[in-house]
């Protein structure tokens, strides 16, 4: 079979040439505003933009930009049910403080959230991939723990290769040992936040917000079955065809154009 051309390849996505030298040519110097942020909250967790701007001595708004892009909040501090802090018995790095997404599957970051459903909850966990920004993990369950978080991150494995690099904060569901060493045998790096510093893994928290507004209100589905596939069907879409606002495209796309742009 003859080989496509660039441009036929280009044609075919309904792209231009062009774009397959799309490059992310604010992307390094974004990446390395956030690490100066996060310092910044590190020191002041309460700080907005408007106070971070001042600390660093930059535009207000380049500031207020890094941070939605990837969603950065500062820590609010809220009322609810105290619980003793759980102890921590190896202490993982946050390496993304000075790694930078160099390439697809470079650096995946998890976490999982929790959807109302008529009186009860429903678990999503994902995992993304920091460089195309795309889903390649999820999972779904009535319940939370190692089980729900170790079954994203084998989907993910399933048809992706492993990364260099795994971020999460350090809750139980990614410190149990089977999930620690899984990673281990894997040759995966562990990342992770900081305690008390949430901002550290805002891409998750970024990704949940869309996608909270985009599934909609989920008491509409009468079945469990229903509403399972309508999570799916959202995050499917988030890749396929939801623009992403710092790609400008959605992230399966771009993911297309990296690997059509590195074809000799």
């Amino acid at each position: 079979m003859r080989k496509k051309s660039k441009s036929a390849l280009a044609r075919s996505l309904g792209i231009s040439r062009g774009s397959l030298y799309y490059v992310r040519t604010r992307e390094a110097a974004d990446w390395q505003l956030k690490q100066t942020i996060e310092e910044v909250l590190g020191e002041h967790p309460s700080y907005g933009s408007r106070r971070v701007a001042q600390t660093l001595v930059v535009n207000r708004k380049r500031i207020a930009r890094v941070m939605r892009k990837y969603g950065i909040l500062p820590y609010r501090r809220r009322r609810t049910k105290w619980l003793k802090p759980k102890k921590i018995t190896v202490v993982h790095p946050n390496l993304l403080r000075v790694t930078t997404p160099q390439y697809p599957h470079h650096i995946w970051a998890a976490d999982f959230t929790e959807v109302a459903w008529r009186g009860g909850k429903m678990y999503v966990a994902t995992v993304i991939d920091l460089y195309t920004r795309e889903i390649v993990g999820i999972a779904v369950s009535l319940r939370k723990g190692a089980p729900l978080t170790l079954q994203a991150l084998y989907g993910a494995l399933l048809n992706n290769p492993r990364p260099l690099i795994f971020h999460s904060d350090n809750g139980r569901e990614y410190d149990a040992r089977i999930f620690t060493k899984t990673l281990g045998e894997l040759d995966v790096l562990i990342s992770r936040s900081h305690p008390g510093s949430p901002w550290e893994n805002g891409y998750q928290e970024s990704f949940y917000g869309k996608f909270k507004v985009d599934l909609g209100d989920p008491d509409r589905f009468d079945t469990l079955g229903h509403f399972v596939a309508e999570i799916y069907r959202t995050i499917w879409q988030y890749n396929h065809t939801r623009i992403h606002s710092a790609l400008k495209m959605p992230p399966r796309q771009f993911a297309l154009l990296y690997t059509l742009a590195t074809l000799s």
